[in-house]
C-alpha cells in the first residue's frame, strides 16, 4: 500500500494565505522602508515573527541564528536573510521528527488502533472523518469508534463523516465510552479491519472526570491490544495560540500524546505557533488543516510548510 499522498504546494500555500501574508507583506514593507540590512532591520524582523505567535524567545533565538549565519555569507541582501530564516524555521519544525513523515510502515500491526482527544471546538471529529476519508481512499479498512458518549450530536456527526468516508462506524447509546471501544476493538479483531479510529468526547482539560475517562478508555485498549494504542493524536485549533500548549500538558499527564494534529490553520495569521508548539512539546506534528473540504488534512513535511509561507 502506498502511504498517504500529499497534496499540492499551491493548496498548502492557499490553505496558509493569512500567515503567508501577515509573514512576508511584513517583511516586504520593512524592505522596501529600510533598502539595506542593519541592526534595527532585524529587530522588526524579530516583531514580526512576535506577531505571527512564534513568541518572544523564540523569535529571539531565531533572530540570533539568522544574524550569526549572516555573518558568515559575503551577500547579505534581503534574500540571504529570508534563504536563512527559512533553514532555521525548517530545522525548528524538523525537530521532533516530523521530517518525511510516511505515517504508516509497510508492515504495522493490525488492527492498528489510533485514539484521538481534544478539547471542545478544536476540530475533532470533522478530522477523524477526514483522516479516515484519507486512509480509506489509500487502501486501509477503516473502523471508527464512537466514543463521544458526553455530546449528544457526537455520534449524529460522525455518521455523516463515515457516510462521506465510505468507512464503518460502531456506536452506542449505553453513555459508556469504553463500552464502545471495546467492541469496536473486538470487532476489528474478528472483521480483520487494518485500522481503528477512536473519537473521544471533546473535553475542557480541567474536567477532571472526563479526563479520567479518557485515562480508562486508555487502559481498556491496552488490555485487549497489546501496545495499543499505537498512536494517541491530540487535535489543537490553531487559534488557540499558546493555549494550545497548556492543552498538550494537561492531556499528557492522563494519556501519553506522540503526534499532534494543528487544524484550522487556514482560519489564523498567527500560524507561527507551530513553531512554539515543536520546541515547547517536542512532539511530531502529524497532520495539518487547512481547510473544510474533506481533503483538506494534509500530512505534515517541515519544508513544504515554510516554502507556502515564504512563496
Amino acid at each position: 500500500m502506498s502511504i498517504i499522498p500529499k497534496l499540492s504546494l499551491s493548496r498548502l500555500k492557499e490553505g496558509l494565505t493569512k500567515t503567508r501574508t501577515n509573514i512576508i507583506n511584513k517583511i516586504t514593507e520593512v524592505v522596501t522602508r529600510k533598502g539595506i540590512i542593519e541592526s534595527d532591520f532585524l529587530e522588526e524582523l524579530e516583531e514580526i515573527l512576535i506577531s505571527s505567535d512564534l513568541g518572544s524567545n523564540l523569535s529571539e533565538k531565531v533572530i540570533e541564528s539568522t544574524k550569526a549565519e549572516l555573518f558568515k555569507e559575503k551577500d547579505r541582501s534581503v534574500e540571504t536573510v529570508k534563504k536563512i530564516l527559512k533553514n532555521e524555521l525548517i530545522k525548528i519544525l524538523s525537530s521532533t521528527g516530523s521530517k518525511n513523515q510516511t505515517y504508516f510502515e509497510k508492515d504495522f500491526p493490525k488492527p492498528y488502533v489510533i485514539l484521538v482527544s481534544g478539547i471542545n471546538g478544536s476540530g475533532k471529529t470533522t478530522t477523524i472523518g477526514k483522516l479516515a476519508y484519507k486512509l480509506k481512499t489509500d487502501g486501509f479498512k477503516i473502523l471508527i469508534a464512537s466514543g463521544d458518549t458526553f455530546r449528544a450530536a457526537a455520534n449524529d456527526q460522525l455518521k455523516i463523516w463515515t457516510t462521506k468516508a465510505n468507512v464503518d462506524l460502531m456506536e452506542t447509546r449505553s453513555g459508556d465510552a469504553s463500552a464502545v471501544v471495546y467492541d469496536a476493538l473486538n470487532k476489528a479483531i474478528k472483521e480483520k479491519y487494518d485500522i481503528v479510529l477512536i473519537d473521544t468526547a471533546g473535553r475542557l482539560q480541567n474536567n477532571k472526570n472526563l479526563m479520567q475517562e479518557l485515562a480508562k478508555i486508555q487502559k481498556v485498549t491496552s488490555n485487549l491490544i497489546p501496545n495499543a494504542p499505537h498512536e494517541s493524536l491530540i487535535v489543537l485549533d490553531a487559534n488557540s495560540g499558546q493555549n494550545a500548549i497548556v492543552q498538550a500538558n494537561e492531556f499528557q499527564k492522563y494519556i501519553p500524546i506522540t503526534g499532534i494534529i494543528l487544524t484550522k490553520l487556514d482560519g489564523t495569521a498567527k500560524g507561527g505557533v507551530i513553531f512554539q508548539i515543536c520546541i515547547e512539546k517536542e512532539i511530531p506534528i502529524r497532520f495539518i488543516g487547512i481547510g473544510e473540504k474533506i481533503d483538506d488534512l494534509q500530512i505534515f513535511e517541515p519544508d513544504a510548510f515554510v516554502d507556502a509561507v515564504f512563496s
